[in-house]
């Protein structure tokens, strides 16, 4: 199953994560082969997850996501898509999201390497997992703040890096690899 996720270049915790559902659910139904199991079996794991694990319904839409991977991409059988799953119920709440301000202001009361990863993290939108595997380059940043300097292309949607005031305070702990 590895070699197809990565074919896919699917992410490796996304890896992990299908490697986990698809053992749950070959666990679950007694370490029957998927091959000898279908529709009823995947939608009898789900209405497990949702009725008696109490899973959100992003778990459970995540669980079904890794066995269709597994059936379709894996297996190479197709399989009909499962309708009488009962579902987990939705969160009510919405999530609680920063201002601007006040992730300054928790930012700003940490120091040294923690404070340094976690303004890359803020202003860049990565996620934990994937500035500890790959912290910018140095390099990367000796584009930031020149006039006319050409800029490596990115998402809209991240912000820059680093603070103009500080960009030799970030070179330094990267080039020195305490962020790795």
């Amino acid at each position: 199953m590895s070699e197809a996720i990565r074919l896919k270049h699917y992410s490796l915790r996304t890896e992990e994560t299908y490697l986990d559902w698809v053992r749950r659910y070959i666990l679950f139904h007694n370490k029957r082969h998927p091959k000898d199991m279908g529709t009823e079996e995947i939608q009898n794991f789900l209405t497990h997850l949702a009725t008696e694990k109490k899973v959100a319904a992003s778990t459970q839409n995540q669980a079904l996501s890794a066995i269709l991977f597994l059936y379709r991409h894996v297996l190479h059988i197709e399989i009909d898509f499962p309708t009488d799953i009962v579902r987990a119920q939705k969160p009510k709440t919405l999530p609680t999201v920063l201002t601007h301000h006040e992730a300054l202001s928790i930012i700003n009361k940490m120091d040294g390497t923690p404070q340094l990863m976690t303004k890359i993290l803020y202003g860049s939108g990565l996620r934990l997992p994937s500035l500890l595997r790959h912290p910018p380059p140095p390099k990367r940043l000796r584009y930031k703040n020149r006039p006319g300097a050409p800029r490596p292309q990115r998402r809209k949607d991240h912000h820059d890096l680093h603070p103009r005031t500080e960009p030799r305070r970030f070179c330094r702990p990267l080039a020195a690899g305490l962020v790795a």
